[in-house]
């Protein structure tokens, strides 16, 4: 079944009491026993389960092309979920340049906690190998990257992950299932904020893990899973199901916009670099075109200058809106160096813009007059 079938259908399914087409949202927090005290629908209390999020998982594994899904409250809590899932002492290899959550994550909770962590690039297998100790079990993956659109080969470094005994966990959120399968080639977890694209209207926060089997690692998932409560209420369990219904076709004007406007950066006098996968100078270019099957609705770009040039076309922006996170219908544009403070990677000049569904010629005026 192609995806934009499996987007409408999976998880979906008439309500048996009234026939309704859109799902009920059941916002229950416990559930009945039977006079055996048995359950009779399986459903015991709402942390451990609900039928609501059920069918978001539901329809979350088969997109990824995995056996099994768990939704989480933001895509952090399933990103603390996998690392919590090691033991203290375990070794963690991550990129040098992961979005700026995960790398606090690591550092700031993790490490006192026993986890040691190494950042990388990840796009230089070697160092990647040189990275690995006796101690690695898990190899993150986070590409196209957040902010600089880095991309990781992840056949190749699942690859290298699994000669070492190690798992390897992609965040394919800028990618979504539609543009990349990371489990296909290789991974054995994909993570997603589901926040962004599957979602898709800022309106709701979010996230998931998708595994390729429903074996050991899926067990103690669903154990962390429930017993550390990061889970999403039922509401956003099912703004997240109604959003990915139409993920292709949003994604598709997504990477129609992006493209454009990319093309537009990086003809433009006054920008030093442009970081989209999609053009044919980018660093990325050739392992992107390999493994993606468009090249996503996120552009970063480097304003001549320097930090005080780039906050100025922040400041000016009209169509755009000054904001974080990505992936709704809006346009957003930020400094992301200001976002993350001062011990940031972030080049001064760099600005990361979510393309939205705006048409296109509105977001090419809105930069070409925030650049003049």
């Amino acid at each position: 079944m192609r995806i934009e079938t499996l987007a409408v259908h999976a998880g979906h399914v008439p309500d048996p009491a009234t026939g309704a087409v859109s799902p009920p949202i059941y916002l229950s927090t416990t559930f009945a026993r039977e006079e055996d005290l048995s359950l009779p629908h399986g459903f015991l209390y709402a942390r451990s389960d609900n039928p609501t999020r059920r069918a978001l998982e539901a329809a979350l594994a088969p997109l990824e092309g995995g056996a099994v899904a768990l939704a989480f409250a933001s895509g952090m809590a399933a990103t603390a979920a996998v690392f919590q899932s090691l033991a203290p002492g375990d070794h963690v290899v991550a990129p040098a340049d992961a979005y700026h959550g995960t790398g606090k994550l690591l550092k700031e909770v993790l490490a006192p906690w026993g986890l040691a962590s190494s950042f990388v690039d990840m796009t230089d297998l070697a160092a990647v190998e040189r990275a690995l100790t006796s101690r690695t079990r898990l190899v993150w993956v986070e590409t196209p990257s957040n902010p600089a659109l880095a991309v990781t080969d992840i056949a190749r470094v699942a690859e290298v992950a699994h000669a070492a005994g190690a798992r390897c966990v992609c965040d394919n959120t800028w990618a979504t299932p539609l543009l990349q399968r990371p489990l296909a080639l290789g991974a054995d977890i994909v993570m997603h904020a589901t926040t962004k694209y599957l979602g898709g209207h800022s309106d709701v926060t979010g996230g998931a893990l998708v595994l390729k089997e429903d074996g050991e690692a899926a067990a103690r998932l669903r154990s962390i899973q429930a017993l550390g409560g990061g889970v999403p209420s039922a509401f956003d369990c099912w703004l997240v199901h109604r959003g990915i219904r139409t993920l292709p076709h949003r994604m598709r004007g997504h990477c129609d916009n992006a493209e454009s406007v990319a093309r537009f950066l990086a003809d433009h006098p006054k920008v030093q670099m442009v970081h989209y996968p999609g053009l044919e100078s980018d660093p990325g270019h050739s392992v992107a075109k390999r493994q993606m099957s468009r090249y996503g609705g996120m552009v970063s770009f480097q304003v001549d200058g320097g930090a005080a040039p780039a906050l100025g076309v922040v400041s000016r922006v009209r169509v755009f809106t000054r904001a974080t996170s990505l992936g709704g219908p809006e346009s957003l544009i930020e400094h992301r160096a200001s976002v993350e403070g001062p011990d940031t990677r972030t080049p001064p000049g760099l600005l990361r813009c979510s393309i939205g569904l705006e048409h296109v010629d509105d977001l090419i005026e809105d930069l070409d007059q925030a650049l003049a």
